[in-house]
């Protein structure tokens, strides 16, 4: 199937056109018919298929349909860096139609706030909005959805993961009940049924693509290191792929971001940090350089697992294993995107054993464990049934010698 098999408006199309896209992937072929005939759809994709245009594309046909001076779409998204991704390929595919949009979210000024209040009373056509924000809005009684056709909740699974249920459920009080509801998530979990069934109309259409499995083109790989060990070992990875234009480094926590960001700024890497810390100006500027190659190696936290769209990322190094197994696919989904390959590769220290082996099973497959290299000592052993009964609290501990990481497992887990 191509795009003009879709019978898409001339100024979409046009837009399409300008930016190369000629055939849709999967997703946006099972989405887009659906969606064009209003039906309320569920849908299970993971990260990199393509959903963010299978819903953006029939809705901005349908305010180009349509034109007014009203909330058409909203798409609630549960954090910012998504919803300016949104905003920006929303720019790109309507570049030719007349189509207003906004994206809303907490973390800016004054000034932001009274535009963003402008575009909800004078209707702005697609408004892009983080939970919180909205609701601050909602809360003074201004906002103009009355006319509203679309509401697309994307991510969905992660802002029931955040703590946005009640905030969800709020927001769709202030909403008429007569509108089309597309709920697009990358796993499907009870919780996610069970907003669905209170959310969509009966019977809504589902689609399943690759449900919790990453990309193809994914070669996937673990050291099973000591927590004193991985520092090290990071530093022999970043030399070695030195020659790769983009490469992502994920770490739980905010305080561990910093002290990845000091200590490889240290060794002269071209590396900059984001994290909640941040200004919202700031966080902007480093996405900003990373999207450009002007910013060689980008560590974060969870914030940007899910909501960054940048290509040709060759390389993602989770430096903790990730709290929930689903959390692993969105991370190592930033690579090998559209098509292309990457490599995705986890550190993985005693405590953390048991959860990296949830992530095997939720995968399906074991992930191939990489030998450490022989100056760093030898690795703990991987025993995640042994090592569950390990308290936490061993960070910063010396490594044990002696024993001999096990290997196993495909080349490539996908």
């Amino acid at each position: 199937m191509t795009f003009a098999e879709l019978n898409f408006e001339p100024t979409l199309m046009e837009g399409l056109s300008a930016m190369g896209f000629k055939n849709p992937t999967p997703i946006q072929e099972q989405a887009i018919p659906v969606i064009m005939s209003k039906a309320d759809l569920i849908a299970c994709a993971q990260t990199g298929t393509g959903k963010t245009a299978a819903y953006l594309l029939p809705t901005i046909n349908d305010v180009v349909k349509n034109q007014g001076d009203y909330v058409h779409t909203l798409i609630v998204v549960p954090t910012r860096e998504l919803a300016i991704q949104i905003d920006e390929a929303l720019q790109g595919f309507a570049y030719f139609a007349n189509v207003s949009h906004i994206s809303i979210f907490g973390g800016t000024g004054g000034i932001n706030f009274e535009q963003e209040k402008k575009a909800l009373t004078q209707g702005a056509n697609i408004i892009i909005a983080t939970p919180g924000r909205l609701l601050a809005h909602l809360n003074m009684g201004y906002a103009r959805f009355e006319k509203l056709q679309h509401l697309i909740l994307d991510e969905a699974d992660r802002m029931l993961d955040m703590g946005f249920s009640d905030d969800l459920n709020k927001i769709i009080s202030f909403l008429p009940k007569q509108r089309q509801t597309l709920m697009f998530s990358a796993t499907m979990p009870p919780k996610i049924r069970e907003l669905a069934k209170k959310t969509l109309k009966e019977n809504p259409a589902q689609i399943n693509i690759a449900v919790s499995k990453p990309a193809e083109g994914v070669t996937q790989g673990a050291y099973v290191v000591h927590d004193a060990q991985k520092m090290e070992l990071l530093k022999g990875i970043l030399n070695e792929k030195k020659n790769l234009s983009s490469m992502l480094i994920f770490s739980s926590t905010k305080d561990k971001v910093k002290q990845l960001d000091r200590e490889l700024k240290r060794m002269r890497f071209n590396i900059a940090a984001i994290h909640s810390d941040l200004e919202q100006d700031e966080r902007n500027e480093v996405l900003r350089s990373f999207k450009n190659k002007t910013l060689q190696v980008l560590v974060a936290t969870d914030i940007l697992s899910r909501g960054i769209d940048i290509d040709s990322i060759g390389l993602v190094i989770n430096y903790d294993v990730p709290r929930d197994a689903e959390d692993y696919i969105h991370r190592v989904g930033r690579t090998a995107r559209a098509e292309t390959t990457g490599t995705a590769l986890t550190f993985v220290n005693p405590e953390d054993q048991r959860k990296f082996q949830r992530i095997e099973q939720l995968i399906g497959s074991e992930i191939n464990k990489l030998p450490i290299p022989e100056k760093l000592g030898a690795g703990p052993e991987y025993n995640p049934a042994k090592n569950a009964e390990r308290r936490k609290g061993s960070f910063g501990g010396k490594p044990k010698f002696g024993s001999k990481p096990k290997f196993g497992g495909n080349k490539r887990s996908s």
